[in-house]
């Protein structure tokens, strides 16, 4: 018997098949008669790379004329983006991406919105580096803006309008139960926001990239924020804004999101291990899909799991 570990994957994502009596000198590893790079063998255990033209559907993964695992394969959803945290859906289905551009680069779409169908339409204009987007309490989409240090609501018709400003580099956002906005500022503040009035709430180390940031079922606040070190922790804020570092093993966590289950999924962009995990009650993580240069996951109302590179949205129903 084999097993296949994850068992979703995307372009240029390692998947570990193990197992007993693999041949250490392979010559070739096959997903539907594509050859996949043998990153490591041993007579129990492979190592291969999922190739990139690869897309949709269930592979078998063959080892010359013997089958010895299947991977999911995620189907491209969207492609053509700038995506720095999360996509995020909507209440009905659709999928909001970002194109966020380099620093003070004002593009000409900031956030594209992608229908069931795999539609790609233009959605927002005229926020500059769109980086973080969550549903607010209204139905409504929010996005952050880190060259400006605001916050932006947009109209059901696309139109933004800025909410709160005065936010550092804006990042994460996310809501809580009772309404209050939190916007991650990654030089070192998590803000409480309401009305447009901001307040720090928590202090952080600072991030060289972003914070992400998702609001748990227990009505805590998680937050990733990578830095240059080996491993980073998972951050869990309370309601009175003390912070705890948990289950610190990931090197370079990104976009965190909570499942149906009620478990946090985090993205881990560390070349040789990017993918999507989730954390376990005991502190350990999960594999659950393989990824070369992930960034951002997002669970749909009908059950969709997305996970998105900087350049292109997968999904997996």
């Amino acid at each position: 018997m084999s097993a296949v570990i994850p068992k979703r994957a995307v372009g240029r994502g390692r998947v570990t098949i193990t197992g007993s009596g693999f041949p250490v000198d392979i010559a070739e590893v096959t997903l539907r008669d594509t050859p996949a790079r043998v990153a490591f063998a041993s007579s129990q255990r492979l190592v291969i790379t999922i190739p990139d033209e690869l897309e949709g559907g269930h592979s078998p993964v063959r080892l010359g004329d013997a089958t010895v695992g299947e991977v999911s394969i995620g189907t491209v959803w969207a492609t053509g983006l700038h995506q720095v945290d999360n996509p995020v859906f909507s209440r009905d289905g659709n999928l909001f991406v970002t194109y966020s551009g380099t620093r003070g680069q004002e593009t000409p779409i900031s956030i594209f919105r992608v229908t069931p169908s795999g539609t790609r339409e233009p959605f927002a204009s005229g926020v500059v580096n769109a980086t973080s987007m969550a549903i607010g309490p209204d139905g409504k989409l929010y996005v952050s803006s880190r060259f400006e240090g605001a916050v932006y609501r947009v109209a059901p018709d696309g139109t933004p309008e800025q909410v709160a400003s005065d936010l550092g580099v804006a990042c994460g956002i996310a809501f809580d139960e009772e309404g209050w906005m939190f916007v991650g500022d990654r030089s070192g503040t998590i803000f409480r926001v309401r009305d447009g009035r901001a307040a720090a709430f928590a202090a952080l180390p600072a991030s060289v990239a972003a914070f992400h940031l998702a609001m748990g079922p227990d009505g805590d606040l998680y937050v990733t924020a990578p830095t240059l070190g080996s491993y980073d922790p998972i951050y869990r804020i309370d309601r009175k804004g003390q912070v705890t570092a948990i289950a610190a093993s990931l090197g370079r966590p990104q976009g965190l999101a909570f499942g149906p289950d009620r478990k946090l999924y985090i993205i881990d962009a560390l070349a040789g291990a990017s993918g999507l995990h989730r954390l376990e009650p005991d502190g350990t993580f999960t594999p659950i899909v393989a990824g070369g240069t992930l960034v951002g996951v997002a669970f749909g109302p009908g059950g969709e799991l997305v996970v998105a590179s900087n350049e292109t949205a997968y999904r997996f129903d």
